[in-house]
């Protein structure tokens, strides 16, 4: 028994003393989580690999000119160490590395959870009341990885079951949906709402329905995708929880009817298990980690539905309009009243800008700039630094010029994504505002995705364009 107790209390030992550690870093201003999110094929995967790449490898590959640490002489070295929390599961780096260093190499496989890493940063200050303490100081920087998808839950947590649905069903009757939720309305409208449903048959509907939700996202190339989990499940895939689906008939239901339903009928078994996903799952998420947050970053692709028409573009406008709900931080939004997040600086990345030649990466800027337009002029007001840059984690194009029609025209060189054919091409110009009918008609873009060329050394800083700027915006005013 003493030796258990003696277990026991070197653990709670190394708990406080954890805690205290992490708590004098804040004080210090030694400490930031960093949250990144993006929509389903934005690139997280390749964003964190990469970011903690150039930080881990500073000085063996293209140098970080416009990070100020850098820059002056003043960074030192990174490294990782053991996360804090464990509970999340660990962001798998060295997976990610590995991938790129195959003899044929290919992108880290995308994560589909919420995961982690901490880095150690060394350092010698330069402004701030550290270098008064120290030659030498550390910052520790923890990356949470999660879904762009479990962002768009956020409405939930101020709708109801029926409110909800009602707002499912007009998306589900409107093109570009209509066409392929057709079948699955009729499944639901056939129903008796008030009779006793098995789980079984529940969960074949809900099955159906995410089958529907993986279609929108991989045919239609569409980005509002609700419930976010759905596809993106986590630990909670295969539970009851995920197993609901919209009701679209209301209308044909008397308060009596839906107040006096028995408790295992359609009805009522779709408005538990919906609202214990808002509650059990939605909030949840928010409480444990949202809540932590210091800066973030949300990696938008703007390309692929550039290529796969205005319903998808459009689909992604009103995708991101939802995800800022989540950083609005007016005294009336949710998250301001219910966990009074922290977040002072945002940033807002268009991915993949080596898919494009180099003088139309402002216009992916602006582009960009013009979809959050709404959100950044509210969070300005609210005092939050905000930046949009167009990056491309790791570069994997080459650039060069060709002649045509006796013009000198900037190409790309790279390797297809599809069928390892290396290829030279114009995809296009990207729209500097937001695109009109006729981009689309006129089939001006051309969008290939490519995949790394080379295999590339774990020990070596990977290719980028202006992660070295996100750095800056990040953690530069940090690292004075």
């Amino acid at each position: 028994m003493a030796i258990i107790n003696r277990k026991k209390l070197s653990t709670w030992k190394q708990k406080i003393q954890s805690g205290a550690g992490d708590l004098l870093n804040r004080s210090l201003d030694q400490h930031v989580n960093l949250a990144v999110t993006g929509l389903s094929q934005s690139g997280k995967t390749a964003f964190i690999t990469s970011l903690v790449n150039q930080l881990i490898n500073e000085g063996h590959g293209k140098p970080l000119s416009f990070f100020n640490a850098v820059h002056e002489g003043r960074y030192i070295a990174a490294k990782r160490v053991p996360q804090p929390n464990l509970q999340i599961s660990r962001f798998d780096y060295d997976a990610g590395m590995a991938k790129l260093g195959e003899q044929e190499p290919n992108w880290p496989e995308p994560t589909r959870s919420i995961s982690q890493i901490r880095l150690a940063i060394r350092y010698t200050p330069q402004d701030s009341l550290l270098k008064y303490a120290s030659q030498m100081s550390t910052l520790y920087l923890d990356i949470t990885d999660y879904p762009g998808e479990w962002l768009l839950d956020l409405p939930m947590l101020n709708q109801s079951y029926q409110q909800w649905s009602k707002y499912m069903t007009q998306l589900l009757t409107s093109q570009p949906r209509a066409g392929l939720a057709s079948e699955f309305l009729q499944k639901l409208e056939q129903l008796d709402p008030l009779a006793v449903i098995s789980e079984t048959k529940l969960k074949e509907l809900a099955d159906d329905y995410t089958q529907l939700l993986l279609n929108f996202r991989h045919d239609l190339g569409l980005s509002v995708i609700q419930p976010g989990r759905f596809i993106l499940p986590g630990e909670h895939e295969g539970a009851p929880v995920l197993q609901f689906v919209p009701f679209p008939c209301f209308e044909h239901l008397t308060a009596a009817d839906y107040a006096n339903a028995d408790e295992q009928s359609f009805i009522a078994m779709c408005q538990a298990r919906y609202q214990e996903y808002r509650e059990a799952i939605v909030r949840k998420f928010y409480k444990q980690h949202f809540v932590n947050f210091d800066r973030q970053i949300i990696l938008a692709d703007c390309l692929t539905p550039l290529h796969s028409g205005p319903a998808a573009f459009n689909d992604l406008q009103h995708a991101i309009a939802l995800i800022m709900e989540s950083f609005s931080y007016g005294k009336s939004n949710v998250l301001r009243r219910l966990f009074a997040p922290k977040i002072d600086r945002i940033l807002f990345a268009a991915t993949k800008a080596d898919h494009v030649t180099s003088d139309q990466h402002q216009n992916m800027t602006t582009l960009l700039e013009q979809v959050i337009i709404k959100a950044k002029k509210l969070l300005t007001f609210d005092g939050i630094k905000m930046k949009t840059l167009s990056i491309a984690s790791i570069q994997c194009t080459e650039q060069g010029k060709s002649e045509y029609q006796g013009k000198k025209l900037s190409v790309l060189k790279g390797k297809r994504l599809d069928n390892n054919q290396i290829i030279t091409l114009f995809p296009g110009s990207v729209p500097a505002k937001l695109p009109q009918p006729s981009f689309f008609s006129q089939n001006k873009f051309d969008y290939i995705q490519f995949k790394p060329m080379n295999a590339i050394d774990e020990h070596q800083a990977l290719d980028h364009i202006r992660l070295d700027q996100v750095l800056q915006f990040l953690l530069g005013d940090k690292l004075k």
